[in-house]
């Protein structure tokens, strides 16, 4: 199942905290554009390099189906970070 929903967890130095939710298909559709571009970019660099691009895809599917449930923490000192997709 695509990922619906990214949330953003934000804790400054200052241990001010900040919440993001970025709902996934509005910025797929906003950016469609560029990710044309990217495509195009991937299977000119895909067969150059010689990677089939079905092989290429159905990587990329793979990866983008198991990111719901994923969480990324990143902690630097005072200053840290959560990023969870759903």
């Amino acid at each position: 199942m695509m990922p619906q929903l990214v949330t953003m967890r934000y804790r400054g130095p200052n241990g001010h905290r900040r919440r993001l939710w970025v709902p996934v298909v509005p910025v797929v559709l906003v950016l469609s554009p560029l990710l044309v571009l990217a495509v195009v970019g991937g299977l000119i660099v895909g067969r150059v390099y010689g990677i089939s691009p079905r092989g290429a895809l159905r990587g990329v599917r793979q990866v983008v189906w198991a990111l719901p449930g994923a969480r990324f923490e990143i902690e630097d000192g005072q200053t840290s970070l959560l990023v969870s997709v759903r």
